[in-house]
């Protein structure tokens, strides 16, 4: 999905993770669309609720996953508490990600 078709949370995303992590990858699916008929969702018109990131970075050397993942909710505070409802984080350094490449290539 190119910039010109992302809403504006997606694009606050790209912008504070760029800015702070400095990813060699960064894939962002809007993925609110699969989670529409959802209770908590019934009424709601925003179309950017639900997102899954992958986010490769040297940031994440020595982090456990779970330091990644309050980062990046930290990083995202903001869009958290104004509408965005759930995330699906992938959180790797770039020699984690060559290795799981590495592995599907085999």
């Amino acid at each position: 999905m190119s910039s010109a078709e992302r809403g504006p949370v997606a694009l606050s995303i790209e912008t504070k993770i760029t800015e702070a992590l400095s990813p060699s990858v960064l894939e962002i699916i809007n993925e609110s669309s699969k989670h529409a008929h959802h209770a908590p969702m019934k009424g709601n018109t925003n179309p950017e609720t639900h997102f899954n990131l992958t986010i490769v970075s040297d940031a994440f050397v020595g982090q456990p996953l779970m330091k990644r993942h309050r980062l990046v909710y930290a990083l995202l505070d903001h869009e958290l508490k104004t509408g965005l409802h759930a995330l699906v984080l992938k959180t790797k350094t770039n020699a984690e990600y060559e290795k799981d490449l590495a592995k599907q290539q085999q």
